[in-house]
């Protein structure tokens, strides 16, 4: 799944899925249905509120931004050192002393080392940084919309011992929209 994809129910049923645009306008322009609709973020599974009063354009322009890897800091926050056109951000960084001593050592310096060293950080645990959020995602989404269906406590279960057979097992009896929408959520990224 993509990373800003949108899933939306009426009920147990899916009635949309793609980027947020067109889940927006989906939803506006498809038959009303007397059922509770619900939208959620793939990436997340949680789920997202959307106006879908107006005119297109205006629901359009009400969406939400997608988010992103990291938040821009406030307006009011003065303009620290760094390059932003790189999109390198000054932040606050609190370490002991001796951190700080062999940071003043390394080649480039202190910024040049931590970059290093989160970015090798991130390629040791990218697997198992996606798992968690394909995990997460999947327990979100179940929770909002399986917490009272049967076996949600086991399936909870299985999911985090990363038992997925399992997890898929135990979501048989689901509504199959649900079912196969939370399973594909927890499969999320294991390909890659």
């Amino acid at each position: 799944m993509d990373t800003y994809t949108y899933t939306a129910f009426a009920g147990h049923a899916r009635i949309a899925a793609g980027p947020l645009p067109k889940v927006a306008l989906a939803l506006k322009h498809g038959a009303a249905t007397p059922e509770p609709i619900a939208i959620f973020s793939d990436r997340t599974g949680r789920p997202v509120d959307l106006d879908l009063r107006g005119s297109d354009r205006e629901i359009l322009a009400r969406l939400p931004e997608p988010p992103r890897e990291l938040p821009e800091p406030a307006p009011s926050e003065p303009r620290g050192r760094g390059r932003p056109r790189l999109g390198v951000v000054a932040r606050e960084v609190t370490l002991l002393p001796r951190h700080w001593e062999w940071l003043g050592t390394q080649p480039g310096g202190a910024s040049v080392a931590l970059r290093k060293l989160v970015d090798e950080a991130r390629r040791a645990s990218g697997d198992r940084d996606r798992a968690r959020e394909a995990r997460d995602a999947a327990y979100h989404f179940m929770s909002a919309m399986g917490g009272n269906l049967p076996h949600f406590e086991e399936a909870s279960r299985a999911l985090f011992a990363d038992d997925l057979r399992r997890f898929a097992s135990l979501l048989v009896d689901w509504p199959v929209d649900i079912r196969d929408h939370a399973v594909a959520l927890a499969h999320r990224h294991r390909a890659d």
